[in-house]
């Protein structure tokens, strides 16, 4: 593979499966819950049985609208459901129900921001309802597939981009954002390990100052934000090495091999033609008047890109802390939480907005990814890390103590002030104290204060290092430092 895409320009738009987070299926009543045994969640809707008729669930609906507001799109008076003809061994009726023509969301919107801070827009040319296929499954039966129906009319909102993205990076920052959006929404869990959260990838390559796209690939069901990454850029490269190798780039579907680290061919990309497309007779078109979406749009909670942009004008973070605290819901109102608990009453001063920010972001999640956690199962809450912050800023332990304070917390159900007073750590802050520790510590290393006093400024830190030791570590660090810079001076 080349190393190199100079001259060459990369196009990339994503497909992005959400599952919705309904109690049933789309065209029928049965469960939508993850991990149930195989077909026992496929009632006689989902198995294609003749004369059953599909049902369309309102919730799904509801939830399609919820993301076209929240990605300031279009929502469709009238959207229709048309079948989508082709064999597959997990799709009961030969057909999946979908949208073609008239999507129920179209023309929406999403900005990203890239490596160097600068945003960049992405089109969403629709996003449709259509119901998700069975699964195949091939461990445990040797020489033959199992059919497990269960995901069968899953409703799936298909979310689907414009060729806007330029680089393997830029579509990884818009599928995280995406991702993070249905999740705010509450219309999707995101989990992508158990896929319902899952992606396509369009690929295809240029000249740079060419118009015209070049032939494109499509890779298939890519359900990790890294997979995404390295499927794109291999694919990018072996794009480019069959063209100047004197090739032509074949239009077709492939699959991400994350072993091997390759995508290899999986079929001919179908045409929207060989689909067969046409309105499904047993659907009505779905019709949404203004109230509906008004009474929907009243429900939108406050998301990412506004939560992030009040926590820069009301806690003056930066856009970079701002956009790691409202990477979830969950994240953003546990970092809210701590703020106005250690604020108390009053409005919270830059200087604690960024304190919290760097613990929440810092040793709290170190904590949860060492533990496996996400911010809801966290060991300690906002109001204790809050209470430990609180006790950073009145001086009582430093920066340094409160590391282990937080490492007692998280092992044990009890206050910061309860293992700051049963382990005696509790920050000197008594000037006499301090100075009569400076004082010991320098009568103890006469070479190394002669050595400081002729123009050796480095032992600055062999002091303070000293003077910490003989404290405990207790002594105030600001206070230190004052003090021994005069007692240093002589």
């Amino acid at each position: 593979m080349s190393t190199s895409n100079n001259g060459w320009e990369t196009v990339i738009g994503l497909e992005i499966h959400a599952q919705l987070s309904t109690n049933s299926k789309i065209f029928s009543g049965s469960a939508t819950a993850y991990g149930a045994a195989p077909n026992s969640q496929a009632n006689l809707v989902d198995l294609a049985y003749p004369g059953v008729l599909p049902v369309l669930n309102g919730e799904a609906v509801r939830m399609a609208v919820k993301f076209g507001l929240a990605i300031g799109a279009e929502i469709a008076p009238r959207s229709v459901f048309a079948r989508k003809n082709y064999f597959y061994p997990d799709l009961p009726k030969g057909y999946q129900i979908s949208q073609y023509e008239l999507p129920i969301v179209a023309k929406g919107r999403m900005e990203i921001v890239l490596d160097d801070g600068s945003r960049k827009t992405i089109g969403i040319t629709r996003a449709h309802l259509e119901e998700d296929a069975g699964k195949s499954l091939h461990e445990g039966l040797p020489r033959q597939s199992g059919i497990d129906l269960n995901r069968a009319g899953t409703p799936l909102i298909e979310i689907v981009s414009e060729p806007d993205m330029r680089s393997a990076k830029e579509a990884v920052a818009y599928l995280k954002k995406i991702h993070t959006l249905v999740r705010y929404l509450e219309i999707c869990d995101g989990n992508m390990q158990e896929g319902s959260f899952r992606c396509d990838a369009n690929v295809s390559v240029r000249k740079f100052g060419a118009e015209k796209f070049g032939t494109r690939a499509e890779i298939k069901n890519i359900n990790s934000f890294r997979f995404v990454e390295k499927a794109i850029n291999y694919e990018v490269e072996r794009q480019i090495d069959v063209i100047e190798g004197g090739g032509k780039v074949v239009q077709e579907t492939r699959l991400y091999d994350p072993d091997k680290g390759e995508t290899r061919s999986m079929r001919s990309k179908e045409e929207a033609n060989d689909y067969r497309y046409f309105p499904d007779p047993d659907l009505l078109p779905v019709e949404i008047d203004p109230a509906y979406i008004g009474e929907i749009k009243a429900t939108l909670p406050e998301l990412p890109d506004e939560k992030a942009a009040r926590f820069v004008l009301a806690y003056d973070l930066s856009q970079y802390d701002a956009t790691v605290l409202t990477s979830s819901k969950e994240l953003g109102a546990y970092y809210d939480d701590v703020v106005k608990a250690l604020a108390g009453e009053k409005l919270p001063s830059k200087e604690q907005a960024k304190l919290a920010a760097n613990w929440v972001a810092g040793s709290l999640a170190a904590a949860l990814n060492e533990h496996n956690l996400e911010i809801t199962g966290s060991r300690i809450d906002a109001k204790r890390l809050a209470g430990l912050l609180g006790r950073i800023v009145d001086n009582t332990i430093s920066g340094k103590i409160a590391k282990d304070v937080f490492e007692a917390m998280w092992a044990e159900d009890k206050s910061c002030d309860e293992i700051i007073e049963a382990r005696g750590l509790r920050q000197i802050t008594d000037t006499g104290a301090i100075e009569k520790a400076i004082d010991e510590v320098m009568a103890k290393n006469p070479g190394q204060l002669a050595d400081y006093r002729s123009g050796k400024d480095k032992l600055f830190g062999f002091f303070v290092g000293q003077v910490m030791k003989a404290t405990g570590g207790k002594a105030n660090p600001a206070q230190l430092n004052e003090l021994l810079k005069k007692k240093l001076a002589g």
